[in-house]
């Protein structure tokens, strides 16, 4: 149960960190993100693929760019991270409860 969120994690990482390049080098390629990231290919265009979808990036002839809708979210980022963080640590048991359980 856990492990998938771990899994889900790590992959909204890798999505955030191709979106930061897209936002800091656009317009930019796979391969150079690939190369900088250490990311495979098939994963850096994944990466993209989810990231077009949600109209944050557009692919253009010299590479991805940013889109209108980006700017907004990297605003609401923070917070959102937030408020999951704060529901993840109300799932915490205490130490009476793990000794309880």
């Amino acid at each position: 149960m856990i492990d998938r969120l771990e899994k889900e994690v790590d992959m909204l990482e890798r999505h955030l960190q191709v979106l930061r390049m897209v936002i800091e080098n656009e317009p930019i390629g796979i391969v150079k993100m690939s190369n900088e990231t250490g990311y495979p290919h098939h994963k850096v265009r994944y990466s993209l693929r989810v990231l077009e979808e949600e109209n944050l990036i557009e692919p253009s002839s010299q590479g991805a760019i940013t889109t209108d809708d980006t700017h907004e979210f990297v605003g609401e980022l923070d917070g959102k991270v937030d408020h999951i963080i704060e529901k993840l640590d109300g799932m915490k048991l205490d130490e009476a409860a793990e000794v309880e359980g």
